[in-house]
């Protein structure tokens, strides 16, 4: 058994493979981050039917519209910086991109339906 100077530490060695595949879900995080953010626009059509005869809810359907523009992007933020750091102290960090893909499209989702709730009678 070799022992080490005082003062020493021995680093883990970087696993190739985990940080080839978090770099390349963590693009297509952003990707996906994008394609809900653009998404997020045609929400606005649920407002067709508001009007005249039908009262909309329209401060529930903007937070809805909201969180669904911003939200999936600010998911996918806090999940690049965790997949970072868990890269740089050499930790398995492909699975963070994956989560963050999965609650970004969760929270679009919420928004969604946020904005489909405010519309009375309409269905997700």
């Amino acid at each position: 058994m070799t022992t080490l100077p005082p003062g020493t530490t021995t680093r883990r060695p970087v696993i190739v493979w985990d940080l080839v595949t978090s770099i390349v879900l963590m693009v297509v995080g952003v990707v996906l981050a994008g394609i809900l953010t653009f998404a997020a626009f045609f929400l606005v059509f649920a407002s067709d039917p508001c009007g005249g005869s039908t009262v909309c809810d329209t401060e529930r359907m903007g937070i809805g519209f909201f969180v669904a523009l911003i939200g999936p992007a600010a998911v996918t933020v806090v999940a690049i910086i965790a997949a970072v750091v868990l890269l740089v102290l050499r930790r398995i960090s492909f699975w963070v991109p994956i989560v963050g893909m999965l609650l970004a499209v969760g929270v679009w989702v919420g928004g969604a339906a946020l904005v489909i709730s405010g519309v009375p009678g309409a269905t997700f």
